[in-house]
């Protein structure tokens, strides 16, 4: 069901003043991504940020530890990895976080017996999905209601249900997923679905479904040419949707004996920008196509994401009125 406009979004102001914003995508798991998108706040003297999707990690990483001994043993991206001190333990879980994964300690007899029940991994998977975000939202609420910026979080189509959960809980982090909230005084729609992956992901709509679900929502903007569309998936054949093609197997296809790049974004939402010719649109969901593109008088945004450097790519936006003052690509 969507949800209407957030008891937030009572509008005292109009997009008329100057409206810095800082907005990055497709974190999955990296504690340190999430650490450099707070501080972006500060360090490009912002009033939002803006984080559109994809906050968990892809994996679990078993990490087999003796109670008695203190010896642990894991095998992380295809290396083994052993050692028995507290520092070489510690080293090895900051390394697993750095990849976006969740390191899980547990005895031989546990890592064994989730590797024979596929419910057991998945509720192990939510559990520390769950726990790394409530870390994550924590720290933003503490941190970012000192400073006095705004958050805006959604989840993305990698994100389990139970990530919604912990974000509308959030004291000070806004939940804008699915609704219109107001970023110094432009409306924001956000949607954090896709058009359906080769991965089967957990957030995903055809593409009627997917035009239906925004428009709802657009349809509800009292100016949409101020407006601002923070939208998961970017518009189909932009230039920001530009991935390899895969085969059903989830291999690489290849033409002439390279890997054929195509558009895999969405025809609803090029759609709904054409129509509507929102001010700014924002997106993430394919990494390797960070760039810009005009769609009318739309500036449409993806900021790709290199997460699994401990890289973040983000953009500043400057909005004034009716207008983007000006953008900036940035790398933290």
């Amino acid at each position: 069901m969507l949800l209407k406009r957030a008891r937030r979004d009572e509008r005292t102001t109009r997009a008329t003043d100057t409206l810095s914003l800082y907005y990055a995508s497709d974190v999955h798991g990296s504690e340190l991504c999430w650490r450099k998108f707070l501080g972006a706040g500060r360090f490009y003297g912002v009033q939002a940020l803006v984080m559109g999707g994809d906050l968990a990690g892809k994996a679990i990483v078993p990490v087999t530890r003796d109670a008695d001994t203190g010896a642990f043993s894991a095998t992380f991206i295809g290396e083994g990895r052993s050692g028995s001190t507290r520092e070489e333990l510690d080293e090895l879980l900051g390394a697993i976080r750095f990849n976006g994964m969740y390191p899980w300690i547990a005895s031989a007899a546990q890592v064994a017996a989730a590797h024979e029940d596929e419910a057991a991994r998945g509720q192990l998977f939510e559990e520390l999905v769950v726990a790394e975000l409530q870390s994550w939202i924590a720290l933003a609420d503490e941190r970012m209601s000192e400073y006095g910026i705004e958050v805006f979080v959604m989840p993305g189509n990698d994100d389990p249900w139970s990530c919604d959960t912990v974000i509308e809980a959030a004291r000070h982090v806004q939940a804008c997923d699915d609704r219109i909230v107001s970023v110094g005084g432009h409306e924001m729609v956000s949607c954090g679905y896709s058009n359906p992956t080769p991965w089967h992901t957990p957030r995903e709509l055809d593409e009627d479904a997917l035009y239906r679900r925004i428009k709802a929502l657009a349809d509800q903007l009292e100016d949409p040419g101020s407006a601002i569309f923070n939208l998961h998936v970017p518009p189909y054949d932009s230039g920001l949707d530009t991935a390899n093609e895969m085969n059903p197997d989830l291999t690489l296809r290849y033409v002439g004996g390279q890997p054929n790049p195509i558009p895999v974004g969405s025809t609803a939402v090029r759609q709904l920008i054409e129509e509507f010719q929102p001010l700014l649109a924002l997106h993430g969901h394919i990494h390797e196509s960070r760039g810009e593109v005009r769609i009318g008088r739309t500036l449409a945004i993806n900021t790709g994401s290199e997460y699994n450097s401990g890289h973040i790519h983000g953009v500043v936006v400057t909005l004034a009125g009716s207008e983007v003052r000006k953008h900036q690509f940035v790398v933290g």
